[in-house]
């Protein structure tokens, strides 16, 4: 079995003598990531230690520059850093996360798909950091139908999508006046992600409209619904009015008050009967905690796994929970469980170190306690919303801080550089409308090793017809 993963290529951790201990962690977003590097630096190399980070993917992504992806203003490399490179003194597993056993302190992971096997790596602690899920609320129709912007994979096939978008439009030739659905595109969601998302394609549409002589402005129609009163509640109802307001200046059609009703193949259906006709839907309307923490004997909350201050999981000593998975109080904020944003999550990480650390030793550990300093959000055309130590910033300024903030969080310098180019080179040239992938190179990818729901997705947003896995 070992000769066989050293074939394939797969780092398994080796076996561990009885007086070493091991530290797991589950999830390499901002949550898995920083416990796992506050954790390298606290530790060093100590020989009686050994931590293992799990991940699916074999990167940190950035994830509040997604939609930098989709509108082409970065460079999908720019915003992922190698968690080999960023943590070289960890081991890492890469695979998915198919079971949790807390009493029998063990975790299954599995490797290569349809095809692949599994590995289970025991523990003596464990940090729970498996974020979250696009919450289709039940409905088989967005899940089957919509883009999601979770993902690196996610950015990248909505931006090649609006490029097979505007190829088809200009091949029909436009030119009557009249919006189609091929460049009729829905974002559902106001929130940070819906609005970010909806601002990055209006900017990346219109700016690749000079190449596309077939298609006017006014036939392209972009479109954000949301089921709340206004978009982006959490800056508060002045900001939200705010950034309504300019979306609208900026050729967006906002309506608020909402909720879809579903999503077809032929486009969105709202509560009224009314049917919006579309070929592109981006579905970014809430999160869900992922579905194996259901299986899990431990508390929940909402779904989320409940811990005390410390982000211990109650009846299961040496277990932490952390991030989007987990209901962490704010004890700033008589209690309420922390927002699952990325500044939390990161905190949480170094706090958790800190205390796997202190139990390693026999000592408790410290409480969570953190208040947020602000949120912001670009709104497209370069300008965004802000709301830092209680003042409030709106057009340029709140952008310029929403890049120059978003730049110093990113980890590694190498990152910043290619960043910071990105951006420069954005500034003096139009959007670049080169598609990575094509539908005949889609035809050939290894269909049977995507989730079914990938593999529909795909032909979906191509155009093309599913057909039977094999």
């Amino acid at each position: 079995m070992g000769a066989d993963n050293q074939s394939r290529g797969l780092h398994v951790p080796a076996a561990s003598g009885p007086s070493r201990k091991r530290v797991l962690i589950l999830g390499g977003g901002f949550a898995g990531v920083y416990a796992a590097l506050h954790l390298e630096r606290q530790l060093g190399r100590r020989d009686d230690v050994e931590v293992t980070l799990v991940s699916r993917d074999n990167y940190f992504l950035f994830t509040p520059m997604l939609h930098e992806v989709a509108a082409s203003d970065l460079n999908p490399s720019a915003i992922v850093i190698s968690l080999r490179k960023l943590l070289p003194h960890l081991s890492f597993v890469e695979g998915d996360l198919t079971g949790l056993d807390l009493h029998a302190r063990t975790a299954t992971v599995a490797h290569g798909g349809l095809d692949g096997h599994s590995h289970t790596l025991s523990y003596d602690c464990a940090v729970l950091a498996m974020g979250s899920e696009t919450n289709f609320f039940g409905k088989p129709g967005p899940r089957d139908h919509a883009l999601t912007m979770k993902t690196l994979g996610d950015a990248m096939l909505l931006r090649n999508c609006l490029i097979d978008r505007l190829e088809e439009a200009d091949a029909d030739c436009l030119t009557e006046g009249g919006k189609r659905p091929v460049v009729t595109f829905v974002v559902v969601g106001g929130g940070f992600a819906g609005v970010e998302t909806a601002g990055a394609i209006n900017d990346f549409i219109h700016g690749a409209l000079p190449y596309y002589p077939n298609i006017q402005h006014h036939n392209v129609r972009v479109l954000l619904v949301h089921g709340g009163r206004e978009v982006l509640p959490e800056l508060g109802e002045d900001l939200g009015a705010y950034t309504h307001r300019k979306l609208i200046e900026h050729g967006i059609e906002v309506r608020t008050g909402i909720h879809v009703q579903d999503v077809t193949e032929a486009g969105v259906v709202l509560p009224d009967g009314t049917r919006v006709p579309t070929k592109t839907v981006v579905w970014t309307a809430g999160v869900t905690p992922p579905s194996l923490l259901a299986s899990l004997p431990c508390e929940k909350e909402r779904g989320r796994i409940k811990v005390n201050a410390r982000m211990e999981v109650p009846g299961f000593p040496g277990v932490w929970a952390l991030g989007d998975c987990a209901s962490v109080p704010d004890l700033t904020n008589e209690g309420r469980p922390c927002p699952p944003t990325a500044q939390h999550a990161l905190r949480q990480g170094q706090v958790v170190a800190r205390n796997v650390c202190s139990a390693l030793k026999g000592r408790p550990g410290k409480a969570f306690r953190y208040k947020m300093l602000g949120q912001l959000a670009a709104i497209g055309r370069r300008a965004g919303v802000a709301r830092i130590l209680g003042l409030k910033f709106s057009g340029t300024v709140a952008w310029v801080l929403w890049r120059t903030l978003y730049l110093a969080k990113l980890p590694r310098l190498e990152t910043k550089v290619r960043v910071a180019l990105g951006w420069t080179l954005d500034l003096l040239f139009r959007k670049d409308v080169v598609q990575f992938i094509g539908p005949r190179e889609l035809d050939q990818l290894t269909l049977p090793a995507l989730p079914l729901s990938s593999h529909q997705q795909v032909r979906q947003v191509q155009g093309l017809q599913p057909q039977a896995r094999h």
